[in-house]
C-alpha cells in the first residue's frame, strides 16, 4: 500500500510537547462571509456592512470572530482529529487582532496533555492552537481536548498528563481585537437594538425566541468551508456503522447557530472577544431545531476604555427544545437531556 496517503493520527502518536505546524494557509475573502453568514445568518451590523464599521473606527467590517474561529480550528483537524470520536471542550480562547478579508491565516499547535481512557480505545488529547495572520502576529489563542482512537488498543501510551486549565479569562486581558471606536457614531436603530452595557444586569436570562433546524448538506457546506477533514462529519458509510448511525454535526457548527441565534437579545454584542470555557453536552443531527437562551454571569468596564464594557454570557443551546423556561439541570448535576451547548464567553458591548 502506498504510505503517501495520510491516516491522521492515533493517540499513541502523540508526545507531550510535540509541536505541529499545520497545513493549509488559507487567504479569507468576501465570499468566506457571504457563505458564512448563508449558513448561519448573523446579522450583528459591524460585521455586515463596511459603512457601519468605518463610521465608528474600524477599516472594513471585521472577519466574524467565529468565522476566524472555525478556520483556524480546520487547520489544526488533519493532525489533531482526524480520527476523533468527538471535539470535547475549549478554555482559554483569546481573540487578539481583528482580521479583514484578504488577511491569510496559518495555525500551529503543541500537545501540552494526554489522558488514555480505561477502554483502552480511545485518549484524550489536550492541544493549545494559535492562529496567525500573514505578518506572523497572533489573531487567535485557545486550548481545546478532543477524543481520539487508538490504532492499537495494546499500543504503550506515554504517562498520562492533564494540564491545568484557566477556568475563565480575566477582564483586563480583553479587548486587544477591537480597535477604540467612537461610540457616538454607532448608529442604534440600524444595529437593531437600543440595548448596551448598562441596559444588562448580572443574573439576567434572555430567551432567544427563535429556532433554526439544520439540514444535512448545511452542516457539511459549513465544515468543508473551514477545510475542516473529520471523518464522522463527512462519511456516512462508515458512521452508518458507528455508535449513533449517521453522521455527526461538527460542534463549531452548533456554536455559530447559537451565536447567531443570541442576535434576538444580544444585538449589540457584535465582538466575540474570549471564550472561557465549553462543553458539547450531547450531539447534534440533521433534522434537529437548535434554540438557545442565555444568562450574564459578569459585566466589567475595560481599563482605560469608555466606548465598550464587556459582558460575561453563558449560552445554552438545546435541540428540539424552546427555551422559554430556561432549560438547565434535570435531576441533581445532570444537564437537561435537550441541551447540546454549554458555552462561558466574553463579548464586548458599546457603553
Amino acid at each position: 500500500m502506498s504510505a503517501k496517503t495520510n491516516s491522521g493520527h492515533f493517540f499513541e502518536d502523540f508526545r507531550l510537547g510535540q509541536i505541529l505546524r499545520h497545513a493549509t494557509p488559507r487567504t479569507v475573502t468576501v465570499g468566506d462571509v457571504s457563505l458564512y453568514t448563508a449558513l448561519y445568518g448573523g446579522r450583528c451590523a459591524v460585521q455586515s456592512s463596511d459603512v457601519f464599521a468605518k463610521s465608528i473606527g474600524y477599516p472594513q467590517s471585521p472577519i466574524d470572530d467565529l468565522l476566524v474561529f472555525h478556520i483556524v480550528f480546520g487547520k489544526t483537524v488533519p493532525d489533531i482529529s482526524l480520527n476523533a470520536v468527538a471535539n470535547l471542550g475549549y478554555a482559554g480562547c483569546r481573540f487578539l487582532a481583528p482580521v479583514y478579508p484578504g488577511d491569510t491565516l496559518s495555525a500551529v499547535s503543541e500537545i501540552i496533555g494526554l489522558k488514555e481512557n480505561s477502554n483502552k480505545q480511545t485518549g484524550v488529547v489536550y492541544v493549545r492552537s494559535q492562529g496567525f495572520n500573514q505578518q506572523g502576529d497572533a489573531v487567535l489563542d485557545y486550548t481545546r481536548w478532543v477524543m481520539v482512537r487508538k490504532r492499537d488498543p495494546n499500543a504503550v501510551v506515554p504517562p498520562e498528563s492533564v494540564p491545568t486549565l484557566p477556568r475563565s479569562i480575566h477582564a483586563e486581558a480583553l479587548g486587544d481585537a477591537c480597535p477604540v471606536l467612537d461610540i457616538d457614531q454607532y448608529d442604534f436603530e440600524l444595529a437593531g437594538s437600543a440595548h448596551r452595557f448598562d441596559a444588562y444586569a448580572v443574573g439576567e436570562k434572555i430567551d432567544h425566541a427563535d429556532g433554526m433546524t439544520v439540514e444535512e448538506a448545511e452542516h457539511m457546506i459549513a465544515t468543508r468551508l473551514y477545510q475542516n477533514t473529520a471523518k464522522v462529519h463527512f462519511n456516512q458509510f462508515t458512521e452508518g456503522q458507528g455508535r449513533f448511525g449517521r453522521r455527526l454535526i461538527y460542534g463549531g457548527h452548533v456554536i455559530s447557530l447559537a451565536r447567531a441565534l443570541s442576535y434576538n437579545g444580544l444585538a449589540n454584542a457584535f465582538h466575540v472577544a474570549a471564550i472561557n470555557g465549553g462543553r458539547h453536552v450531547a450531539p447534534l443531527f440533521a433534522g434537529q431545531t437548535v434554540f438557545a437562551w442565555s444568562e450574564i454571569l459578569d459585566k466589567q468596564p475595560l481599563e482605560g476604555r469608555s466606548d465598550v464594557g464587556a459582558l460575561r454570557v453563558r449560552t445554552i443551546a438545546t435541540k428540539d427544545r424552546p427555551c422559554a423556561d430556561f432549560p438547565l439541570k434535570a435531576e441533581g448535576d445532570a444537564y437537561d437531556p435537550a441541551i447540546i451547548l454549554d458555552l462561558d464567553y466574553w463579548v464586548l458591548i458599546p457603553r
